[in-house]
């Protein structure tokens, strides 16, 4: 048999001719409603489970339902022809998609896929998961297809992990990856659940900010004042924590609680000069939303005030009579919730110890404060010079004909974090999905060139990690 790097021009060559058959096979799957957040929907669920175990144990794997509380997971597993140097990898997506309201606004019925044409030429394949993320495991499965038909086995040791409850939080997941973690550790993860930079830059995500969210509560007098009569004498708790809170950060954007940034490094110079050459401009990103400047960090790229900077936020504040007209009466308590989102190697634990320090520093005697935490999860960073990483971004360039981009995903995905925490895994995460999917939207779609090219992208990555 041919090695998987012999092999791969007549495997792409395999993906070229297969791709109606692929595009077929993937319309199977898009056709069964595996809305996971609506119980109506379990026995769907079931049945996309049931069709991804087949078409895996079709290739040879030993695949299998598992119980998870929830909507079954799918494990399968088999063992590659790759020499034992090769790595044994762990590969997760989800089979269940988001809920299709508003149906009125679909064009054509949802589950009923088909392929269109964009005012721009580009082909289309239209459905509800066409991106997110059937379509994206599809690229994924059709590239081992491939190989299993040209040489007669798989390039790698893999082992599936395919869930159906991504779409309504994975509330049963963690408890499965640990519980199986002997089962699912392997040398590392890919996951195909992201995006490109454009339509035809490739980019693999490299790092993923963590995140603490806190809520805090200031209490002053025992009930609402009136502001006539305590107006000038009494302390107002909206004051005080508006005050506080408005003292997070300094004229240049900059997050002022002490010890916030330890942990925080400098992205390696050539990265950094890789970003600045996407030229993401405010006008480009901020524009969409009615805004034309960047708020964060001054003397900071734009791309990495929302991905590879740390940030503190107000995410909202509450206190007072909020109701239609007027009432005029000093409030009792003030409640705010406040996010921030940690890079490199913040410690969750430190910068909830360090805001409530700051918060309680400038608290007045006449107030009082409570607080409660809703998240602690600390962010995900992939080595630059991971060996898969930089074997991925070479397939990549092969196929594409650009360098890919590595980029930080601004916020969390929770799996990646449990792979890393759990089974000590990095994670390689390569999508194909572009900004004008509509994904959880109406319209759903995924571009044939995703799911083609991104095909022969997995074959190519998966031939330079079998080495």
């Amino acid at each position: 048999m041919p090695t998987p790097t012999a092999a791969l021009p007549d495997v792409l060559d395999r993906i070229d001719a297969e791709l109606d058959n692929s595009v077929g096979r993937l319309f199977d799957f898009l056709r069964i409603q595996s809305v996971s957040t609506d119980p109506a929907y379990a026995p769907q669920c079931k049945a996309a489970a049931e069709f991804v175990a087949k078409d895996l144990a079709s290739l040879g794997f030993d695949a299998s339902l598992r119980p998870t509380g929830g909507h079954p997971a799918v494990v399968a597993k088999v063992n590659g022809a790759a020499n034992g140097k090769a790595p044994h990898v762990l590969f997760y997506g989800h089979y269940d998609v988001q809920p299709v309201d508003p149906l009125a606004l679909w064009e054509t019925p949802p589950f009923e896929p088909r392929l269109a044409t964009t005012a721009d030429g580009r082909k289309i394949i239209v459905a509800r998961g066409a991106c997110d993320d059937k379509g994206q495991v599809m690229t994924f499965v059709e590239a081992l297809r491939a190989f299993k038909a040209v040489t007669g086995e798989l390039p790698l040791s893999i082992t599936m992990l395919i869930e159906g409850e991504e779409e309504c939080g994975s509330a049963h997941l963690f408890d499965f990856v640990k519980n199986n973690a002997a089962e699912l550790k392997q040398d590392f993860a890919l996951v195909c659940d992201t995006s490109m930079w454009d339509a035809k830059t490739p980019a693999i995500t490299t790092s993923l900010r963590g995140l603490v969210y806190e809520e805090v509560r200031v209490t002053c007098a025992d009930r609402d004042l009136h502001s006539g009569l305590f107006g000038g004498a009494a302390q107002n708790p909206l004051r005080v924590l508006s005050q506080i809170l408005g003292a997070m950060h300094d004229k240049n954007g900059k997050v002022t609680i002490p010890g916030f940034y330890d942990g925080v490094k400098e992205l390696p110079k050539n990265i950094k000069a890789e970003l600045k050459k996407l030229k993401l401009t405010p006008k480009e990103f901020l524009g969409g939303v009615g805004l034309k400047i960047p708020a964060g960090e001054k003397n900071r790229m734009l791309l990495e005030q929302i991905s590879t900077r740390p940030t503190a936020e107000i995410n909202g504040m509450i206190g007072g009579y909020t109701g239609e007209g007027a009432k005029t009466v000093l409030p009792a308590q003030a409640t705010a919730k406040v996010s921030f989102r940690l890079v490199g190697d913040q410690n969750p634990k430190k910068i909830q110890d360090a805001f409530r320090k700051f918060v309680r520093a400038r608290l007045p005697k006449d107030a009082k404060v409570a607080f409660t935490n809703y998240g602690l999860a600390p962010a995900i960073q992939l080595p630059f010079d991971n060996p898969a990483l930089v074997k991925a971004r070479a397939a990549l360039k092969a196929e594409w004909g650009k360098t890919a981009v590595t980029v930080g995903e601004g916020g969390s995905i929770p799996i990646v974090g449990d792979f890393k925490r759990v089974l000590g895994m990095d994670t390689i995460m390569v999508g194909f999905a572009l900004d004008d999917d509509r994904v959880h939207s109406p319209n759903e779609k995924y571009d044939l060139t995703s799911f083609h090219k991104g095909t022969r992208s997995w074959a190519r990555i998966l031939a330079a990690l079998a080495g």
